[in-house]
């Protein structure tokens, strides 16, 4: 199988027990691991049976020292991270939210490694050697100048070393801070109209393609819950017409009902042909996965991207289109019943979910 590289910012996650506020937790206990949307996806890729390796910078410290360890132990190969003596790990705290009280991220990033290092300090002709997918995001461009001069000079280097590149343009309202002289969406939209162009495969939530790219599917209105999924095609065309280098769009597709109760499924579209193909799919109409009782949410995104990558370098999955996008949405609809960001969920889960099997029953 394809080796997959990408490159990003990995933080210390830190979760709030329960639903409790961190003004309730705190003092207190919080639960700790690793995570990040682009180290998710290495490890999302590993855990399914691929080849990943994850790129980015961190300091010389034990906290860094066991981040590696975790990553290595989910057998995602870390040889081309960069140590430095500037700069931290960054890291995030997580709330997770209940009925009509949305879970919120707190962010504590600035100054990071990824964030302080030049583009020089990653050589990417030898991260690429051996390499077939490359993937990025648009979290690591938001970070600071340097994260967004290196995650554009990565993608420039995978184009000509050959490989097929994915971004995820995950617009983060908190982040884009770094240029003054504008408002956040203008700073993201300048910074990644750069970056596309070197880009194959488009990935996006609901909102990302009007965050980032001014594109609004219809009568949407994400913050609702409402969304126009009819419209979402038309999208995936406005993207391809504005980049024609890409060749797929990916687009994941959330209802929100409340912090509980989402709905989830996705579109992937085919610049080739101009067809797009929904996710999942019942008697021959898309409709989407009713998701009741969420675990946690965050890093559900990073299992669909990492799926549907694994998918399209799969021998047994890639090349139709329906299947690949079917096996990505059942991936990321279990990795909401999973505590944390990695999605530890097994290919025979998800093809028993993409089957049709959504029953839950106790396996013995």
């Amino acid at each position: 199988m394809a080796q997959v590289v990408s490159f990003g910012e990995v933080m210390t996650r830190f979760r709030v027990p329960g639903n409790k506020r961190v003004v309730q937790a705190c003092p207190g206990s919080l639960d700790v691991s690793f995570a990040g949307a682009e180290a998710n996806i290495a490890a999302g890729v590993a855990l399914l049976g691929g080849t990943a390796r994850f790129v980015t910078a961190l300091p010389r410290n034990p906290i860094a020292d066991a981040c590696i360890t975790y990553l290595k132990g989910i057998g995602v190969d870390t040889s081309s991270i960069v140590r430095t003596d500037a700069g931290r790990i960054g890291t995030y705290y997580i709330e997770v939210g209940a009925n009509q009280r949305a879970s919120n991220v707190v962010y504590d990033r600035d100054h990071s490694a990824v964030a302080l290092a030049d583009t020089s300090a990653y050589d990417w002709p030898t991260v690429f050697r051996g390499a077939e997918w490359f993937h990025t995001t648009g979290i690591t461009p938001a970070l600071s100048e340097k994260a967004a001069e290196a995650a554009l000079e990565a993608a420039r280097s995978a184009k000509e070393h050959g490989l097929t590149v994915s971004c995820d343009l995950n617009y983060r309202g908190k982040l884009w801070r770094w240029d003054n002289k504008g408002a956040p969406k203008a700073l993201a939209r300048s910074t990644m109209e750069r970056i596309l162009p070197y880009v194959d495969v488009v990935i996006a939530n609901e909102a990302d393609a009007d965050d980032v790219l001014g594109i609004r599917a219809g009568a949407s209105k994400v913050e609702h819950g409402s969304l126009d999924i009819a419209r979402y095609p038309e999208v995936a065309r406005q993207i391809v017409e504005r980049f024609p280098n890409v060749k797929r769009v990916a687009i994941t597709l959330r209802e929100s009902v409340s912090a509980s109760h989402n709905r989830w499924g996705a579109m992937l579209y085919e610049a080739s042909t101009g067809a797009a193909v929904f996710a999942p799919m019942r008697d021959g109409e898309y409709r989407p996965n009713e998701i009741t009782h969420i675990v946690d949410r965050v890093g559900a995104g990073d299992s669909f991207g990492a799926a549907l990558i694994f998918a399209s370098c799969d021998p047994v999955l890639k090349g139709d289109s329906a299947r690949e996008l079917s096996f990505a949405v059942a991936a990321s609809t279990l990795c909401h019943s999973i505590e944390g960001d990695i999605n530890y969920v097994t290919r025979a889960e998800i093809e028993t979910l993409a089957a049709g099997d959504a029953s839950g029953r106790v396996v013995r």
